[in-house]
């Protein structure tokens, strides 16, 4: 069964109490939300998910998306839901009030998003995209097209999306083929096809913003030639309204594993009418700024079906009678005993639950560093935060996806057999999280950004970001008490991250190849102690409460039950993460010719 009320708690938690020592600092420019103000939004934004956005997952789910007379028609639903969410104020968000936005923290943003998502993922890509869009146009368009084209997408009124992929070529765009020519009036004519366009083409509003990558006629071979083009859907009238059919048409739309009322489409362009965004031949860095934003997003996307398919499981587990418990009948009034009392369905919810809550956690952090480049009065504080994201923006897309489809596995097998029919609504988290391991560079790609670009960027320099802060409250914290076993615990992880970072620094000067097949297990390895730090750090405050007293007494045990068992169960994989970049590409590679 779906069910989702958003965990407001543990949101709070991690919004005002977690990471106030970041050493992120203050902002003034954020200064009047205040946790009154935030937690109005929140509470309103769950009672939106939960009350609109849910009831249309499964229903949405079923009857998909279809293609009629070159328009998609979104399931039944969908339209006045998104009219709802538009008057709302929600498309506006994190929106720079300049162009009619709200100004919210990402930290708060980034919770909403994970609400959207835990609610209705296929319905949270149409606005989702369209965020992205903005903030592309926003950091590279002209004043022009920033004037004419914001405002309506920060209102919800007009929607973006991301056109990059060719039948021919995915994450290799240098091979891509789509063409612009000057028009000799600033405009040009593009030319193409694209596929798996998320929101390509639909009916929630009235035009669509499409961001495009083409080459200019005496462009450079690869990726040095790639440039961006803003073309919209309907070109617009001098009054800002939609005018005549801009020749982007939807050829089709994708028949996908999951996210089936999210229209993927395969998009034409012929002779479209489109404007440079940012300078010629300089496209990606463009295009970048939007696809960095959205790899933060679509690791909220991961948490928040992680949770979702939680919550239905753990509702689940006290519901369904199985069995008797192994120490004895827990309930002898009742048949049998629920099966939340067998000790493997308790391991697979408390390893969800600490998936969940250790993502949320740094996703916090990540939003806190988000929010300071953004907003930081003080130059080196932005150029600690942009360091910090750099790096943990490919931890955040892989490891967080990576989590989520395990939680919704996990979700279908307490379900046992009627978490594989539909009727349960379980196996649709499992479907739509597996695209999020894929979507915005899979979850390898990500890995080599980490281990190729990121690591030895500015001599290290992205890697203090994170080493310093760890380093700093293992030092501190390393003293006889309740939390001594989980730092020392964090202490042995991190020493193996530390050794694993030389050891695949040093080999990648010989050979890149080792550096390729130590990426994956290093990228897990850094995201499990960074959630480490997280548990380590959420322990402290809580063991502080309840020492001092307070009355939320209940929530402060879960949170130490779930970091231990995070400790105890989780973290101990990092072991075997730091073996297997110890071992080197051999294990994989000596057979090959053999073997394939």
């Amino acid at each position: 069964m779906q069910v989702y009320d958003a965990p407001l708690r543990d949101m709070r938690f991690v919004l005002n109490e977690l990471h106030q020592d970041d050493g992120f600092g203050d902002i003034p420019a954020l200064s009047e939300f205040t946790p009154d103000l935030t937690d109005a939004v929140l509470e309103e934004a769950a009672r939106f998910c939960r009350d609109v956005l849910l009831p249309l997952n499964r229903s949405g789910d079923e009857e998909g998306c279809h293609l009629q007379n070159g328009v998609v028609r979104t399931p039944q639903g969908f339209p006045e839901a998104y009219r709802q969410f538009a008057e709302g104020g929600w498309t506006s968000l994190a929106s720079d009030p300049e162009w009619g936005g709200q100004g919210l923290p990402e930290t708060v943003n980034k919770l909403v998003e994970e609400m959207i998502c835990s609610a209705n993922l296929s319905f949270g890509l149409y606005p989702g995209l369209t965020h992205g869009a903005t903030t592309a146009v926003e950091g590279h368009g002209s004043d022009a097209l920033k004037q004419a084209y914001l405002p309506k997408m920060v209102s919800g009124q007009w929607s973006g999306t991301m056109c990059l992929t060719e039948p021919h070529c995915g994450t290799d765009l240098g091979l891509l083929r789509s063409r612009a020519v000057p028009q000799g009036d600033g405009s040009y004519k593009v030319t193409g096809s694209k596929i798996f366009i998320s929101a390509g083409e639909h009916d929630l509003t009235e035009n669509i913003i499409h961001l495009v990558l083409a080459r200019l006629p005496d462009a450079p071979k690869g990726v040095k030639g790639i440039s961006l083009f803003l073309v919209p859907k309907y070109l617009p009238k001098e009054d800002g309204t939609p005018g005549p059919s801009n020749g982007v048409q939807c050829a089709a739309i994708e028949h996908k594993m999951g996210l089936k009322a999210s229209a993927t489409c395969q998009m034409n362009f012929d002779d479209s009418v489109g404007w440079l965004v940012g300078e010629p031949n300089k496209g990606m860095a463009a295009m970048f700024t939007m696809m960095n934003t959205e790899r933060v997003s679509v690791g909220i996307q991961g948490l928040g079906v992680g949770e979702a398919a939680y919550q239905a499981a753990a509702w689940y587990a006290k519901d369904r009678i199985q069995g008797r418990a192994l120490s004895g009948p827990k309930y002898p009034d009742q048949a049998a005993d629920p099966i939340i009392v067998h000790p493997d369905v308790r391991r697979m919810l408390m390893t969800m639950r600490a998936y969940n809550e250790g993502c949320r956690a740094l996703s916090a952090w990540v939003s806190r560093a988000l929010d300071a480049e953004k907003h930081s009065p003080e130059p080196e504080v932005r150029q600690r935060a942009s360091d910090f994201i750099a790096l943990m923006t490919p931890v955040v897309k892989a490891m967080f996806t990576d989590m989520s489809f395990e939680s919704a596995n996990l979700a279908v097998q307490c379900y046992g057999g009627h978490g594989y029919i539909r009727e349960s609504g379980v196996e649709q988290y499992a479907r739509d999280a597996r695209i999020t391991m894929i979507y915005e560079g899979t979850n390898g790609v990500q890995a080599l950004d980490l281990v190729g670009r990121k690591l030895g960027a500015h001599m290290g320099r992205y890697l203090r970001s994170f080493f310093h802060p760890v380093s700093a409250f293992i030092e501190e914290n390393n003293v006889d008490g309740p939390m001594k076993p989980m730092v020392e615990a964090l202490a042995k992880a991190f020493g193996a991250l530390q050794l694993s970072t030389a050891t695949v620094a040093q080999r990648a000067m010989k050979d890149p190849e080792e550096a390729g097949a130590a990426s994956t297990d290093y990228l897990r390895l850094l995201g499990l102690v960074a959630m480490g730090y997280c548990f380590a750090k959420a322990t402290k405050i809580a063991g502080f409460q309840l020492f001092f007293g307070t009355e939320d007494k209940q929530f402060y045990d879960a949170k130490i039950k779930t970091a231990t068992f995070f400790f105890e169960r989780i973290l101990p994989q990092a072991t075997a993460h730091f073996l297997s970049i110890k071992a080197g590409k051999k294990s994989m590679m000596a057979l090959e010719d053999e073997i394939f």
